[in-house]
């Protein structure tokens, strides 16, 4: 499998958007698409096809998955998460795009970074109107919709890159919107102060 320059943005915006909701994951799927050669990075990011990446990478992302579970762990995570998930989808997109000279290539990676960080905004945005709204009961179920939403648009994202992308757009207005509902929700329900 091999993608044309055109098919290689698409796939590093998908690939940008998922790292938003789960960085290590995204980057462990970036890294088993080198092994079987479906994407290859140029020698700064040669790295990440490496067997002892990939293995990081794993237990990284096990240890993403896991730790959204738990609300105190999760809380704690979300913080690490909004400098994790822009830089996972930087290296992403680096990896990915091979653009004719590098001051392109960074301002892509940035522009990849900065979807994902909006996408983890809006996410943690969500969540936290999840834990006033349900104690943090529910968030697992939030984490598990999440878990869902990336393994299919990183699946779609190789099989299908310009369907990917599309639904990536669709994906970040639809967090957007939600984390806006869900603070208008929380904020509805809140005891009102009489000043």
């Amino acid at each position: 499998m091999t993608f044309d320059p055109t098919a290689q943005y698409a796939l590093a915006y998908a690939l940008a958007t998922t790292a938003g909701l789960r960085g290590f994951l995204t980057l462990l799927a970036a890294s088993i698409a080198v092994h079987l050669h479906w994407i290859h990075p140029s020698a700064a990011f040669a790295w990440l096809g490496t067997d002892q990446a990939t293995l990081v990478l794993a237990l990284f992302a096990a240890f993403e998955i896991a730790a959204d579970k738990f609300p105190i762990v999760d809380h704690a995570m979300q913080a690490v998460y909004f400098v994790v998930r822009p830089v996972a989808a930087a290296v992403v997109v680096g990896a990915t795009v091979h653009p004719p000279d590098q001051a392109e290539l960074y301002a892509m990676m940035a522009a990849g970074g900065l979807n994902a960080l909006v996408v983890h905004g809006s996410s943690s945005t969500a969540r936290a109107a999840s834990t006033a709204a349900t104690a943090g009961l529910g968030n697992a179920l939030l984490s598990l919709l999440e878990d869902g939403v990336s393994a299919a648009g990183i699946v779609l994202a190789f099989a299908k890159p310009f369907a990917a992308a599309i639904a990536a757009l669709v994906l970040v207005a639809c967090i957007v919107i939600a984390a806006r509902f869900a603070v208008a929700r929380v904020r509805a329900l809140a005891p009102r102060r009489d000043r």
